[in-house]
């Protein structure tokens, strides 16, 4: 299908950009790779297109003290080959690499896949496990915010009308961290029918730190605090990997679809969970 009749517009500018953004019919486009299919299947008809791909300051990657700060328009492909990414926050880079295919990952955005908020998008996973926040805009000044609360719902985030996605920062990895991100693929699309974000650290023959997030499992993904619980203070043998993985759907609706029932998409958490932090723990130094 062809989209709607709709006014394009490209800002040079971040206050450009938002005061066109003001109009509750503009829609922000990125990368175009979540709002032009939406827009061809008429569920998206916005009256404004507001194009960020001359605003500055969207599309840099930069060291701070403690991790990475990102724009918003850094597209998948940057993040998968980036040497400053990945050395310093190889997680990230991983979950890159994973998203759709080549056409995909040189379009699409962080940004952009982050504010979709899709429950089986790839990024969440990872930026959950790596205890990420998001720098959004607006006309009323900036605020941060974690990623746990940006994501509210399926399709449903903490952005205001007007807002937008800056940057985000995510935690860079020290001595003794491993990380992994696993997935189960839908082939078609290469969306996550159950994701795993692990990151860990082991010292003195102990799991010091775990941070699991869960992407493709429930309505929004989600830190898996119990299986980091069950985790920490372990010898992160593989049993107690095992025990730990084995609780990653507790407490949490499993989705049903086409592509997998409730019970076999926990049954798939379980089992990438193990694969994710058996691997992050082999990649502990």
């Amino acid at each position: 299908m062809i989209a709607q009749e709709f006014e394009y517009h490209a800002p040079a500018s971040m206050a450009e950009a938002l005061a066109l953004l003001a109009d509750p019919d503009a829609k922000a486009l990125a990368g175009g790779m979540s709002l032009i299919p939406l827009m061809k299947l008429r569920l998206a008809a916005p009256a404004k297109i507001v194009d960020l791909r001359h605003v500055p300051g969207l599309t840099s990657i930069e060291s701070t003290g403690g991790g990475l700060r990102i724009g918003a328009r850094v597209t998948h492909y940057e993040l998968e080959s980036t040497p400053l990414v990945r050395t310093r926050c190889p997680l990230l880079a991983a979950t890159a690499a994973q998203i759709g295919d080549v056409q995909v990952r040189n379009m699409g955005t962080i940004g952009g896949s982050v504010a979709h908020a899709d429950p089986a998008a790839d990024y969440p996973g990872a930026l959950l496990a790596l205890e990420a926040t998001l720098d959004l805009v607006g006309a009323s000044g900036q605020r941060t915010v974690p990623v746990g609360e940006f994501l509210l719902d399926t399709f449903t985030t903490a952005l205001e009308p007007g807002e937008l996605i800056s940057t985000i920062t995510v935690s860079t990895e020290d001595a003794g961290t491993g990380t992994s991100y696993q997935k189960c693929l839908q082939p078609a699309s290469g969306f996550a029918i159950a994701g795993i974000g692990a990151r860990v650290r082991r010292e003195g023959g102990k799991v010091t730190m775990a941070r699991v997030g869960v992407t493709g499992l429930a309505g929004k993904p989600f830190r898996a605090r119990q299986v980091e619980k069950l985790l920490e203070g372990t010898a992160g043998s593989a049993d107690d990997v095992r025990k730990a993985a084995s609780v990653v759907a507790d407490g949490v609706e499993p989705l049903s679809d086409l592509h997998a029932s409730a019970s076999y998409r926990a049954h798939l958490a379980r089992v990438y969970a193990a694969r994710a932090l058996s691997e992050a723990l082999s990649r502990c130094r």
